[in-house]
């Protein structure tokens, strides 16, 4: 394959870029995060392969979930320590309802121990956290712990943290339509007024205001090639990197890789870069 040729722009800021300062993490490995200003704005991260991650130990599937907690504390406090402004992590879908009673019991529980465990850290560290999806399927104490620790950081804003917990992609572009028409229906505004913005407004992502509430860059784990009825609407520009790492594996190296990926592209949004 032959090489792509830079334009003398972009060489020069390919340049000016490799000559900004970076930073290295106090903790963990030590390993140089990009320079802040070509780190994604928002990431998202599809958390897949804890039961297998557990299979392969000989462990039970709770080890494996219990795993993945810690995974996601870790990416999390890499984000912050990175500058990332917003992270959306796939804890649970509306799909996951189908795996047994007790795993899905044992998780619901597990989301609800993370929010109350790391509640304190969110606040001391600047962390804001919306917990998304539909609501009404949660468990009542999970209900209750998410809203608890969403008023205790609503003030932050150093990083949206969004849990998203019986979330699906079809689902969140669903109740964003149907909001809508109960809003034409009332008289509200007329059909002919909804665009693509009034509806983004109406996803559940719309927590992060603005630019923050679609990715930059899509994180999935296990080497699995899709995304799962994941931010579908939220997703259309998003980068894409898929990774064979197993989701409790998922630590410094492997979340500075995807940033460094991330790094190398060239975003146009469906615009033809002129040289």
């Amino acid at each position: 394959m032959l090489p792509r040729l830079m334009s003398g722009t972009t060489a020069r800021r390919r340049r000016a870029l490799s000559l900004c300062p970076r930073r290295t993490l106090h903790a963990g490995t030590g390993a140089v995060a990009p320079p802040v200003d070509q780190m994604p704005r928002h990431v998202a991260v599809v958390m897949d392969g804890n039961r297998r991650w557990a299979q392969q130990r000989g462990l039970p599937t709770v080890e494996g979930h219990e795993a993945g907690r810690r995974a996601l504390e870790r990416t999390v406090r890499l984000s912050r320590a990175w500058g990332v402004r917003a992270l959306t992590a796939f804890a649970f879908s509306n799909e996951n309802f189908g795996r047994p009673q007790a795993e899905v019991d044992y998780v619901m529980g597990l989301i609800e121990r993370t929010i109350r465990d790391n509640v304190d850290e969110y606040v001391r560290d600047g962390i804001r956290l919306h917990v998304i999806g539909d609501s009404s399927r949660r468990p009542a104490s999970l209900q209750k712990a998410a809203m608890e620790a969403e008023e205790m950081t609503r003030h932050n804003s150093r990083l949206h943290m969004m849990l998203a917990v019986c979330y699906s992609g079809r689902w969140d572009i669903v109740q964003a339509c149907r909001e809508l028409a109960r809003e034409a229906q009332g008289g509200l505004l007329r059909p002919e007024d909804v665009d693509e913005s009034m509806l983004a407004g109406r996803l559940v992502t719309g927590v992060a205001a603005g630019e923050l509430s679609c990715p930059d860059l899509l994180i999935r784990t296990s080497g699995e090639l899709r995304l799962s009825n994941f931010l579908l609407w939220q997703s259309a520009y998003s980068e894409l990197f898929f990774t064979d790492t197993l989701w409790p594996d998922f630590g410094e190296a492997e979340y500075l890789q995807a940033l460094t990926s991330f790094q190398s592209r060239e975003r146009r949004f469906g615009e033809r870069k002129f040289q």
